[in-house]
């Protein structure tokens, strides 16, 4: 059973007890809440995915409370709760699912350690993997989003899941968070891709997320292989450009921007290794959406 086959009415009532029972790539996720307004944005961006009807072991046990019923008529908040423990500070009510994805990857960030974790967005085409490693604010989420919006298959905005053993890159896609000036410039590029709500003033600033497309969600078990790395970095007004990246400078950025690579040892450097062996590696510089993804697909094919 999907998500989408639930009213909301019904999904609230499953999530205010025994819970949403779903996927995310290699991750089997328990989510309990009572907060309707969570349940009715889940409802949107996580249409497609299968609901488990199956007894098993959940990765993660998440829950999103209000718990001061005090404080609800002042200033009502949601509590993000990681197996029964709140790991940081309370959002405003409203934000409960920028919270909850959020409070997700801090989960996989700080508990997955059997997969190299890299800070990077992951898109395939003809079952070879694009990955672009970025920091917060290089046009990353931008990119990914559009690169998905034209057909190729999203693995993960946030996270490079890359398996040391078969050096494979595993799939994990969930919503795209869009931030700021990017919110309008995507509802501009892809009008028919599925939005959620505004959030304004986040942490992050204004942020709307974009949901993963049905072929995303339907494939989310089948890994990639590493085709390509492009450094992404946005410039508004810049013209296209992609140059070469040494394989040992490649190497270095990739390390730096992992989320676990030192505590992999010497695991994480082979498998990040056999990677840089794979693939080809180049800068990009980018300001106009429908361009850089014209280019991207000139580079792959």
């Amino acid at each position: 059973m999907k998500v989408e086959e639930l009213s909301t009415a019904e999904l609230a009532t499953r999530a205010a007890g025994p819970g949403l029972d779903f996927e995310a790539g290699p991750f089997r996720i328990l989510l309990k809440t009572r907060l309707r307004g969570m349940v009715d944005v889940f409802a949107r961006l996580y249409a497609g995915f299968p609901l488990q009807e199956r007894e098993g072991i959940h990765d993660f046990h998440v829950e999103l409370i209000d718990p001061a019923p005090l404080r609800r008529r002042f200033r009502p908040q949601s509590h993000f709760l990681l197996d029964g423990q709140a790991p940081f500070e309370p959002y405003p009510l409203d934000h409960a699912f920028p919270l909850f994805e959020w409070g997700l990857n801090y989960a996989i960030a700080t508990r997955s350690h059997s997969w190299c974790l890299l800070h990077s967005a992951v898109v395939e085409k003809d079952g070879r993997a694009l990955l672009l490693p970025a920091l917060p604010g290089s046009g990353k989420s931008t990119l990914c989003a559009a690169l998905m919006q034209r057909g190729w298959r999203l693995l993960s905005d946030e996270f490079g899941i890359l398996d040391p053993d078969s050096g494979l890159l595993q799939p994990m896609p969930r919503p795209i968070p869009l931030k700021n000036r990017s919110i309008d410039v995507m509802r501009a590029f892809a009008p028919e891709g599925v939005f959620g709500p505004r959030f304004p003033r986040t942490r992050k600033g204004d942020v709307v997320h974009l949901a993963p497309t049905s072929e995303s969600v339907a494939r989310q078990h089948q890994p990639a292989r590493p085709g390509w790395v492009l450094f992404p970095r946005y410039r508004a007004g810049a013209a296209t450009r992609i140059t070469p990246v040494a394989p040992s400078q490649a190497f270095v950025r990739l390390s730096n921007n992992a989320f676990n690579y030192q505590l992999g040892g010497e695991t994480a450097f082979r498998a990040l290794a056999a990677l840089i062996r794979r693939v080809s590696c180049h800068d990009l510089v980018y300001g106009d959406l429908e361009d850089v993804v014209a280019r991207i697909e000139d580079l792959t094919r």
